[in-house]
């Protein structure tokens, strides 16, 4: 530092580098910059440095013929930027010109030239804005399938910091990034593994991304990424499964490839875990609330149940649940029925139950949604549109508040209960005649699409709760109101005395029997215990906005827990005390709220 100062008080500094920006002896020019690298390691010196305007030297220099010049001057940049100054000189002047030298021939230049781009763009909007405008996204991503691996994690170090602000990263979606990720993500080197996860974390924002990502093979080697023994690869990757897993197709496929029972290995180590490990665990489940429920017993108020939703009973820890399709497509067993939470009409719909001559079970036909509308109608005596869908379908996130899309909804309904005469009766029929075509030509071929079963009923359901229900405004009296629903569709009430002559087991086995299958669409039971009708309850209160949860417990009970505040509280001033928490009868007085920690509470859930 001494030496610095007394050269620069001399005039030398100066000279040396007008020297070497002047001169065309490229040695010099090149350890005029491998000596201003060394210097600037000390913040001191490149504060000096900067106030000699070193940067204007460095920028001259990156326009030489030489590739060992270029390369010094992309090095000094990278440690000059440390300088606040410095970082903000190279917006207008330098980025330019390191976009250039990463289009040169030489792999060393394009490593320099990426390494000093990513450290002008940390942390910084500006640059990275800036070599977005001088077009720098396309030989960035070149610049991944490179031989070197510090020119790999340098380019995607830049193209992370880019993807930071959405129209960069929609405009580094545009140029097949995921693609060019999957070469990076099998490297064995850990800090191109880690600056991969990374890229995949900051790229993998929208459902388009991440299908281009699981289609172009990238989720394998993400999820090998899991069981890295470097922290910082484990760390990335977690965290981009973490992103991956914002939607249940993702997370069943990110399920399926193992990562969930990965990060569950890694959340017990005391030594591996981190906060996105255990992020990504949450989010996996969250986003996959079959497996969820069948691993916890548990889904939340937050836990919204969507269609597909299907419960196959309790699982140990890391046995693998089976896809919905594959359970449907299994023949009817001893085995406890799986319950499907399905209320979309444009979907192959189980075959009817008055048709005694039907030997063909779930995903094995596809008939028309003309008869599934006849068979509707014949058991429920309702002239009701199956394609009715709930003012919360499909959503996977939690709603807050009451949806007002109420009234379009109940509009197109009435508009769908009018005019119906023998004319569409024969439009039934022919459509009819139409559905079975198929089936003799080879319907149950592999390459068709598979659809999950139907449930009219479940339809109704929604239908029936959103119009009569969802009015209501005390929430105490529309969960009363919902359990009585509840409780009239599955059997009604039973006291505790003739609970074991409720033949459920029966009816269950009717059902199994009749459709072929051991799924079975939760509307199609008409007598339900406990565990039957609290995923009822819970599936109708998410579709009209009641926040509950869902717990199993042991012997076929499961119970729906709702949070009240103390009327009595209401209307006072200051700190409120926290809501209490009821149990909802939906068996012995359907409609009764009991408190959590009640002797009736307790009477509900064990005995």
């Amino acid at each position: 530092m001494d030496t610095l100062v007394l050269i620069q008080q001399t005039g030398g500094l100066k000279k040396l580098l007008s020297f070497a920006e002047n001169s065309t002896i490229p040695d010099i020019q090149k350890n005029a910059a491998k000596a201003i690298t060394k210097a600037a390691y000390d913040p001191e010196n490149r504060k000096l440095f900067h106030e000699q305007e070193v940067e204007k030297c460095l920028v001259a220099l990156l326009g030489s013929e030489n590739d060992g010049t270029k390369i010094a001057a992309s090095q000094a940049i990278s440690v000059m930027c440390e300088n606040s100054g410095s970082k903000e000189f190279f917006n207008n002047q330098g980025i330019p010109q390191l976009i250039q030298s990463l289009r040169s021939d030489s792999e060393e230049v394009r490593e320099a030239a990426a390494l000093a781009l990513a450290n002008l763009t940390t942390c910084n909007t500006a640059n990275a804005n800036a070599a977005a405008e001088a077009d720098g996204i396309d030989p960035l991503i070149n610049i991944l399938s490179s031989k070197r691996d510090g020119a790999i994690s340098n380019a995607a170090t830049v193209l992370a910091n880019m993807a930071m602000q959405e129209p960069l990263r929609v405009s580094i979606q545009n140029h097949n990034v995921m693609h060019a990720l999957i070469s990076p993500l099998h490297s064995a080197n850990t800090i191109v593994q880690s600056k991969a996860a990374l890229m995949v974390a900051a790229t993998a924002c929208d459902v388009e991304a991440r299908t281009e990502l699981r289609n172009s093979g990238g989720l394998e080697p993400l999820v090998e990424l899991l069981r890295s023994k470097n922290a910082e690869v484990r760390r990335h990757a977690s965290w981009a499964v973490m992103v991956c897993a914002n939607d249940e197709l993702m997370a069943v496929e990110l399920c399926r490839l193992g990562a969930l029972d990965i990060l569950e290995e890694v959340n017990l180590s005391v030594s591996r875990k981190n906060k996105f490990s255990e992020a990504a665990y949450n989010k996996l489940l969250n986003n996959y609330l079959s497996l969820k429920y069948s691993l916890t017993g548990y889904l939340s108020s937050s836990n919204i149940i969507s269609d597909g939703f299907y419960d196959y009973g309790q699982i140990n820890p890391g046995t693998k649940l089976l896809p919905l399709k594959d359970l449907c497509l299994q023949e009817p067993s001893d085995l406890r029925a799986v319950l499907l939470v399905n209320s979309k009409s444009d979907v192959s719909p189980p075959p009817s139950m008055e048709d005694k001559s039907s030997d063909i079970g779930y995903g094995r036909s596809i008939s028309s949604s003309s008869s599934l509308r006849r068979a509707s109608k014949e058991k429920t005596n309702f002239h009701f549109s199956t394609g009715f869908g709930s003012p919360t379908e499909d959503k996977s996130e939690p709603t807050s508040g009451r949806n007002t899309a109420l009234s379009k909804s109940t509009t197109k309904e009435k508009g769908s209960r009018k005019g119906r005469g023998k004319r569409e009766e024969e439009k039934v029929k022919e459509e009819e005649e139409v559905a079975t075509a198929p089936k003799l030509a080879g319907e149950g071929s592999p390459d068709k699409e598979w659809y999950p079963p139907s449930d009219p009923d479940f339809c109704v359901y929604v239908y029936e709760v959103t119009k009569s229900i969802f009015p209501i405004t005390n929430i105490k009296e529309q969960i009363e109101a919902l359990a009585k629903y509840v409780a009239e569709k599955m059997g009604g009430k039973v006291s505790k005395e003739k609970l074991h002559d409720f033949s459920w087991e029966l009816h269950i086995s009717e059902l199994k029997f009749q459709l072929k299958s051991n799924v079975i669409p939760i509307g199609l039971i008409k007598k339900g215990i406990f565990y039957h009708r609290a995923l009822l309850f819970k599936a109708l209160a998410d579709k009209i906005g009641i926040g509950c949860s869902l717990v199993r417990g042991e012997y076929g009970r499961a119970w729906n827990e709702v949070k009240l505040m103390n009327e009595s509280r209401k209307g006072l001033i200051g700190a409120l005390p926290p809501p209490e928490v009821y149990i909802v009868d939906l068996m012995f007085h359907p409609g009764g709220l009991m408190k959590l920690r009640s002797k009736e509470a307790d009477l509900y859930r064990y005995l």
